[in-house]
């Protein structure tokens, strides 16, 4: 499955290097798969500046270097919060674009009661360009729903990358 994750990824990566962009990543629920998809590709570090998985409030702050309840009223797995992610992570690499995603993989109850399969995923890029994604999968399988949310993130970026090809 990364396989097939990475030639996703490859079309991405290939739309920043053709452009000398850069971009930073959040995985969630996918723990650390869209960050290893893009990694895949030979030659990421022209594109990719860094990232990190986000599964604890401790963490979030770690990774996203984010004032004291800047985020508070935010949900997981929700379009605003994973945008508002990704703006935090564009901010903090000075990437030219960031994507994010936060959710419910299942396998386990989510501490905030989110549905097992529910995934949210948004990327900013320059010139206020935004783009997000709610997925639900309706299924408990932990690791079909990371690879599930991880194709879903890929995708959402390579299309809005493709979208904006004058940016």
């Amino acid at each position: 499955m990364l396989q097939d994750l990475a030639a996703i990824a490859a079309e991405a990566g290939t739309l920043l290097k053709a452009r000398n962009q850069t971009i930073a990543v959040v995985d969630g629920s996918t723990g650390g798969l869209i960050s290893a998809s893009l990694l895949a590709m030979p030659g990421a570090s022209a594109f990719y500046l860094g990232g990190g998985v986000i599964y604890t409030l401790k963490g979030r702050r770690m990774v996203l270097g984010h004032p004291p309840g800047s985020l508070r009223g935010y949900t997981s797995a929700q379009e605003d919060y994973a945008l508002a992610q990704a703006r935090l992570m564009r901010q903090r690499y000075s990437s030219d674009w960031a994507i994010a995603e936060t959710g419910a993989s299942g396998g386990s109850s989510h501490p905030l009661g989110v549905a097992s399969g529910t995934s949210a995923i948004g990327v900013v890029g320059p010139d206020g360009i935004e783009a997000s994604v709610r997925v639900m999968t309706n299924s408990d399988d932990r690791l079909a729903n990371m690879q599930a949310f991880t194709r879903d993130a890929l995708i959402l970026l390579r299309d809005t990358l493709a979208a904006h090809s004058g940016t």
